[in-house]
């Protein structure tokens, strides 16, 4: 056994919660950030189309970052990519509280988004190796971990709604709180392997797999739903369900606790029928939620209806990044950086489509569009052939 390999299996444990740790990190930033929209909009006089237009920001900033993202996490560390990623993922969180007008929300919405493709590879590339370590399926647990705390933001963000707080305070709470725990977990992180020479060299500007193609396909429908509900759910309740004003953020708050424990069971469901049937069953999940919250747009059918769209994404992303980071020949940073950068093609198309459709009707038929998203994740999963054999 090398020093390195002792290492990971002495530390394992620790390493197992500070990689939870950040990921629940990160999803305190974004929930910060996603339960303040319908706020943000109001204050800027956003239309719905303006909105839809600014919400483009940051996955340009994603897709900016991702033709270096998993080169650079490959090269220099998963650790210290990390680390910088996360003051620098702060300090513009702090901004967007501060933005006095839609141009300046969109530049720092293009920064958050850069910043988040650095962490989104980096938490992932760790948490992957943690996976491999255990030699079984707990990816999906570690996701649960970033929607637990986009939950618990949520539900922050309701219990603060009475005292009219600022959105700019509101995110230097956060942000403090995020880098007091990202300092304290920092270094029970797993450390990152030897370098190899064939690693150091790897690169997206190749001809990728086919399989990790096939994996973006299925997440750009999944992160299409993913966005319609983290930028519009609130929208959706207050606009469509017409939710009390104090109340608006109950369909995100809904959203993202479902989510949180639907991937905490995905893990065991994917070792019970196979991760192929958890990615089929997410993708009529998420069909059947919007559609009853499409059809009968009142507060409790809705509610249920986002319960059960909540338990139908949670799957998605952490089932492919766990198998593209498992069934590739080469490094899991690269592999999550080809999967992520046509997945998230979804994030930077979805929140837009909803908005101008929106726009030209209203958000009802926007939703309904989503929910034939879902309907396409399950009918790619059922025809590409070579996700029988994965592992």
């Amino acid at each position: 056994m090398s020093e390195y390999e002792y290492v990971l299996k002495t530390t394992k444990g620790r390493a197992r919660l500070a990689i939870l740790s950040f990921y629940f990190i990160q999803g305190l930033g974004f929930a910060s950030w996603a339960s303040r929209i319908p706020d943000i909009k109001t204050s800027l006089s956003m239309s719905e189309a303006a909105l839809g237009t600014v919400l483009f920001a940051p996955a340009l900033g994603q897709l900016a970052a991702m033709p270096v993202s998993g080169t650079w996490i490959a090269k220099y560390g998963s650790i210290r990519m990390l680390a910088i990623a996360m003051v620098l993922y702060c300090f513009v969180l702090v901004t967007l509280g501060l933005a006095t007008s839609s141009i300046m929300l969109f530049v720092s919405l293009f920064f958050f988004g850069l910043c988040s493709n650095f962490l989104n590879i980096a938490v992932n590339t760790q948490g992957l190796r943690m996976e491999e370590i255990y030699g079984r399926p707990i990816m999906s647990s570690f996701h649960g971990g970033w929607s637990f705390a986009c939950a618990l933001s949520s539900v922050f963000a309701l219990s603060i709604a009475p005292f009219r707080i600022e959105p700019y305070i509101h995110f230097i709470i956060i942000a403090i709180v995020m880098l007091g725990l990202m300092v304290f977990r920092l270094k029970d992180l797993i450390p990152d392997p030897p370098k190899k020479n064939t690693e150091q060299k790897e690169t997206i500007f190749k001809k990728p797999e086919l399989l990790l193609v096939q994996l973006g396909l299925i997440g750009f429908f999944g992160m299409c739903s993913e966005g319609a509900m983290f930028d519009w759910s609130g929208v959706y309740f207050k606009e469509v369900v017409h939710a009390p004003e104090m109340i608006t953020v109950m369909g995100f708050t809904i959203v993202m606790t479902f989510m949180a424990i639907g991937r905490f069971l995905t893990d065991k469901l994917s070792v019970r029928i196979g991760k192929k049937r958890v990615l089929q069953l997410g993708g009529i999940l998420i069909f059947t939620g919007l559609m009853i919250s499409v059809l009968f747009p009142y507060l409790i059918p809705s509610a249920i209806g986002f319960m059960i769209v909540g338990f139908g994404i949670s799957s998605i992303v952490p089932t492919i990044y766990s198998i593209a980071g498992r069934n590739t020949k080469g490094s899991p940073s690269i592999a999550l950086t080809i999967v992520s950068s046509v997945s998230f093609f979804g994030f930077l198309l979805g929140p837009p489509i909803i908005g101008y459709i929106a726009e030209l009707t209203n958000l009802r038929y926007s939703y309904a569009v989503v929910s034939m998203f879902g309907l396409s994740i399950t009918l790619l999963v059922s025809l590409i052939r070579s996700l029988k054999h994965v592992r």
